[in-house]
């Protein structure tokens, strides 16, 4: 498999053991060793600095308790009981390279430790077998998850470019739609213009008007998402009355349900209230919560809330529209998404208005929270700080 090759460490890093002595040290004296350290498995035969030979525990163990073994090899050189061809391994070699090579040895000659050497041949040190298996069994396991994780990006880009492709066909639409109005309108101005209809014009100009303020908003979150996406979105705070600012929105919100029966009303004991913050920001907020409500609100009321607690303003938008899904929600705020239900169909919008204002609030310190039950209504809650210590000389 590509993906373990490519992950699969060299022996050299994960060598486990350095020990060594030369071919003439006695059986007796490495075996101490081996009686004195529990962890010791194997010992390499080192002449000068190249391999010659591998002492193995069990080997030595085995050789020194069979009948008169002491007695036998327990003086001689350790060379005389060593393994003289024990496996060598280069400390370049791929990890699951070297298993094959220690599992391909017959039967009689596996044992655990390897011997690993440089270039010219050198002593390196001793890697387990079991080491390497465990090693690899983690790469194994590590290259699984990442290849998840690969699958899972992929797709999320592809989703993501779906949901893009939908979103410029339907900016193209959104654009289109008040540009058209608009050239039509001004023909027809013209038209009115040449025959002497002043009344035709004055009507036509306010309908120039409107559908050039809906394109300039269309074109304002855009922008406003590029350059958030972008970082470059300032945030400048100063001292205002907030409650001038909701006033304000309310009676924009009222322009924008035109002749719908639905009646705007603020709710807040406070005429009046000082915050630092971004008041341009916090106008666009309640801007597109207010527009959001009341693009989605037929009948019934749309409410803005104001209180105040524990240093921390406190904002609720209510609406007695045709609410949102729950399988919808988690999605409100993504960009370039806009929620297909059929009874949204109808309803302008690029889909971006909840997004910026989630970005908003995240730069401001503040949160927003959703509640909505389909075909109901809808309550946004937004929570900023009165204060802020950014405040700018």
């Amino acid at each position: 498999m590509e993906i373990l090759q490519a992950e699969s460490p060299s022996v050299g890093k994960l060598i486990t053991s350095s020990e060594c002595a030369t071919p003439y040290t006695s059986v007796q004296r490495i075996a101490d060793n081996f009686f004195n350290s529990a962890h010791l498995d194997a010992v390499a035969l080192v002449e000068g600095r190249e391999p010659i030979g591998l002492v193995t525990r069990p080997k030595l163990l085995f050789t020194l308790f069979k009948r008169f073994g002491f007695e036998l090899y327990g003086r001689k050189p350790v060379i005389t009981i060593a393994d003289i061809e024990p496996l060598t391994i280069h400390e370049d070699e791929r990890l699951d390279v070297a298993i094959d090579k220690a599992l391909d040895r017959p039967a009689e000659d596996i044992y655990d430790e390897i011997i690993v050497v440089d270039d010219d041949g050198y002593y390196k040190g001793l890697i387990s077998v079991k080491h390497m298996v465990i090693q690899q069994s983690n790469a194994l396991a590590n290259s699984m998850v990442q290849k998840e994780i690969a699958e899972t990006r992929i797709e999320e880009l592809e989703n993501i470019e779906k949901i893009k492709s939908q979103f410029i066909a339907n900016v193209t639409h959104e654009l289109r739609s008040p540009v058209n109005a608009i050239i039509g309108l001004a023909e027809l101005m013209k038209m009115s213009c040449e025959k002497g209809y002043i009344d035709q014009v004055k009507d036509r100009l306010t309908l120039i008007m409107s559908g050039a303020t809906h394109l300039r908003a269309i074109i304002t979150n855009i922008l406003d998402l590029s350059k958030i996406e972008a970082g470059k979105m300032e945030i400048i705070y100063e001292n205002f009355d907030l409650m001038r600012i909701v006033r304000e929105v309310a009676e924009t919100t009222k322009v924008l349900l035109g002749a719908k029966p639905v009646a705007v009303t603020v709710n807040s004991e406070m005429q009046s209230l000082q915050i630092v913050s971004d008041p341009v920001k916090i106008k666009q907020i309640l801007t597109n919560l207010m527009g959001n409500a009341a693009k989605f609100t037929d009948r019934g009321k749309i409410m803005l809330s104001v209180a105040e607690s524990d240093d921390k303003l406190n904002i609720r938008v209510t609406d007695t529209g045709i609410g949102i899904r729950k399988e919808d929600m988690e999605r409100l705020f993504t960009a370039f998404s806009q929620v297909g239900d059929a009874a949204t169909k109808r309803h302008e919008g690029t889909g971006l208005g909840l997004t910026i204002t989630k970005n908003l609030l995240d730069m401001l310190g503040g949160d927003i929270a959703l509640n909505s039950e389909f075909g109901q209504g809808t309550t946004f809650e937004v929570t900023l700080p009165i204060k802020n210590n950014n405040l700018n000389a």
